[in-house]
């Protein structure tokens, strides 16, 4: 992957103007690049400190080869929404974990994004964008390399980075559109579970019930993060008497699914060098949609 710009004006007077105000590139991935040559004024290894001038063309390339031999590659089917040189959607089912660890060492959805990534020789570390919990399925964006990480993680701090969950909880709302304004923190004695508390960050869920099922009283609800704390919506439904359909930690086992009833649905955001809002959406698993559809 590569960025070009073009100089049509006196807006930036040095390649590094360039690449840290129009491009945005952090000081650690511009030494990086610095380091590797690959930056190039009108196709020549140039200082940034150099001056620029009208037409002349700034090209910064990314083929810098990375040693990600800390994952162990593992083949698995990826359901693949969508893909380009910049990053790979991905639709994860439940049960699996996006990075490895102790328990799962070689089955994390990072395992097999490593093994495809070794298929297409792609030798880039895995850079998972989106944090899902084990238990909760739907879409994980993993970027190929780090300016795009860089990229979507900023959109995220800055509140561009829209996402939708869908939600299956248990009783009937008597407020069926508004959100939830509560801070969550750690909950004391305890490395996993979270609470709201006062003294928490600013957390906020807005969510809106799509249907209620009478016979088995729960509920389908849309959810959408404005925030993106830890275990967010579990909590924040949760909160308001309404825990997540099998959500074991903050809520109860259920005889309708054996796990979270939570579905990442939908992510939008601006595309890092095509410059233009994207949407993916993915479709919820059999255990989910059953009850949707019910």
């Amino acid at each position: 992957m590569e960025l070009t710009y073009i100089v049509k004006n006196n807006v930036y007077t040095t390649v590094k103007e360039v690449l840290k105000a129009y491009f945005r590139i952090s000081d650690r991935l511009l030494l990086k690049l610095k380091r590797n040559k690959k930056i190039l004024l009108n196709e020549k290894l140039v200082s940034v400190n150099k001056t620029i001038q009208i037409n002349d063309t700034i090209r910064v390339v990314f083929d810098i080869d990375e040693d990600n031999s800390n994952i162990v590659p593992t083949k698995m089917e990826l359901e693949i929404i969508y893909e380009d040189e910049a990053y790979l959607v991905i639709n994860k089912p439940s049960g699996i974990p996006i990075h490895p660890s102790m328990e799962h060492y070689t089955d994390s959805l990072s395992n097999g994004v490593k093994y495809y990534f070794d298929t297409i020789n792609l030798k880039k570390k895995i850079r998972p964008v989106n944090r899902l919990d084990k238990d909760t399925s739907g879409l994980v964006i993993f970027a190929k390399n780090e300016y795009i990480q860089e990229c979507l993680i900023r959109q995220m701090k800055e509140n561009l980075f829209y996402k939708e969950y869908i939600a299956i909880c248990e009783g009937k709302f008597e407020i069926e559109k508004g959100n939830v304004n509560k801070p969550i923190a750690r909950k004391e004695n305890s490395i996993i579970e979270r609470c709201v508390c006062d003294n928490g960050d600013y957390a906020l869920t807005e969510y809106e019930v799509l249907r209620y099922d009478e016979i088995k009283n729960y509920s389908v609800v849309r959810c959408i993060l404005k925030t993106g704390r830890t275990h967010q919506i579990r909590v924040h439904m949760q909160y308001i008497g309404h825990p997540i359909l099998g959500d074991t930690l903050y809520g109860h086992p259920s005889n309708f699914i054996n796990r979270q009833a939570l579905h990442s649905y939908k992510i939008s955001f601006i595309h890092p060098t095509m410059n233009k809002k994207v949407t993916y959406t993915s479709k919820l698993f059999d255990d989910m949609e059953s009850l949707y559809l019910t």
